[in-house]
């Protein structure tokens, strides 16, 4: 099989839009790893945002990978190992959450069990919360709550602020990776985190190569990972820079089972 890794997003990608994984889907995946292949799901969630999936595929039958937080956590499921891990250092944390406060926006900060915020009942944290199945905890000073270690950090907003609010961000802190999930998601993590970059770590470690790799993705944050896969996919509801970097263009949305097609396409 020449796509031995299938690296999948979750939100608009491997799950539908009630957030639900389909039969089809978990079939497709059950078929290709019986001929060979391994799972990865890539997402921008949390690790305990993206257990309830791992567990709606079987992976404790099949195995697999869980790549959190854009990549900057890596775990084998099986195993619990933790294969990579990179996180924010208290000094930006402080310097983000300074800077979500002055732009004002929400911030979000992640430890192992709930969510931190100062605007824990905006729509938009509260749809990172019910997205993920975790708490928010309330905080007066998020910087100085964040006693914890945080892959990464949050800031929500409406879509039309949150493109002026990434362009000021990735010009204030050239040190760090600043891209958006979802147009009112803006995901910061260390420099040089993305899906790419920990697909490439867990590559190199099976002896893999890109070319190796199958990844099907919707959002702004999987644009890296689809244009370094050998077979990067796109749904049809992605953003168009995502289907403009794609080798392949679904014909199929989320809703549509859109990733079983394309593992029955190029894997089975």
């Amino acid at each position: 099989m020449q796509y031995c890794l299938i690296a999948l997003d979750i939100d608009g990608t491997l799950a539908n839009s009630q957030k639900e994984i389909s039969q089809r889907n978990i079939n497709a995946l059950a078929q290709a790893v019986s001929q060979g292949a391994q799972v990865a799901l890539v997402s921008g969630r949390p690790t305990p945002g993206i257990l309830p999936t791992a567990k709606a595929i079987n992976m404790d039958k099949i195995g697999g990978f869980i790549l959190s937080f854009n990549g900057a956590k890596i775990i084998n499921y099986a195993t619990g190992q933790v294969i990579y891990q990179n996180v924010l250092s208290a000094h930006d944390v402080q310097a983000i959450c300074a800077e979500a406060k002055a732009l004002g926006v929400a911030a979000i900060t992640y430890s192992d069990q709930a969510l931190y915020s100062t605007s824990a009942q905006n729509q938009y944290v509260q749809k990172e919360a019910t997205i993920n199945k975790m708490p928010v905890v309330e905080v007066a000073d998020l910087a100085a709550a964040t006693t914890f270690e945080t892959p990464k950090c949050l800031m929500v907003d409406d879509p039309d602020k949150l493109v002026q609010v990434e362009q000021h961000m990735k010009a204030k802190f050239p040190n760090l990776s600043i891209y958006r999930s979802e147009p009112y998601f803006l995901e910061i993590v260390p420099l040089g985190v993305d899906k790419a970059f920990s697909l490439d770590l867990l590559l190199k470690k099976h002896h893999l190569t890109a070319q190796n790799l199958l990844a099907c993705g919707d959002g702004f944050n999987d644009l890296s990972m689809i244009q370094y896969a050998g077979m990067g996919v796109a749904m049809q509801n992605a953003q168009q820079v995502v289907k403009d970097a794609a080798n392949y263009v679904s014909p199929y949305t989320n809703d549509q089972d859109a990733v079983a097609h394309a593992i029955e396409k190029f894997c089975l």
